[in-house]
């Protein structure tokens, strides 16, 4: 279980910032909420790393899928928002008139060019 969880951890992409009280801390973009911190870079990725290979093997030990990495891309995150009737009858429409298969795919393009 846990040489799963560490390969998949090592697929992981990881973000580390500046901290003037410990030096580094750091995270995944898969799991956000599971850090690590460091003095020195190196020791902010080992233990962002350890972390991760825990949360991953207690997933799995639950029973659990861990996020994919997400260099694979996969869409495996969900927004829900809530809309009027029409509101939701505007955009489903707007979503058919520019030939896109679903209201989601319509919105996801629409946040994402809004995004970048």
């Amino acid at each position: 279980m846990l040489a799963r969880a560490l390969s998949l951890a090592n697929e992981y992409a990881l973000v580390i910032g500046r901290d003037d009280e410990v030096g580094f801390i750091g995270r995944t973009v898969e799991m956000p909420l599971v850090m690590g911190d460091g003095r020195t870079l190196d020791a902010c990725a080992k233990a962002v790393l350890e972390a991760t290979i825990a949360a991953i093997a207690t997933l799995i030990e639950l029973g659990e899928i861990p996020p994919a990495p997400a260099s694979e891309g996969k869409r495996d995150q969900q927004v829900n928002i809530r809309l009027s009737s029409s509101e939701k009858m505007l955009l489903e429409a707007r979503a058919k008139q520019q030939g896109f298969r679903s209201l989601s795919d319509y919105v996801r393009s629409v946040a994402m060019d809004r995004a970048s």
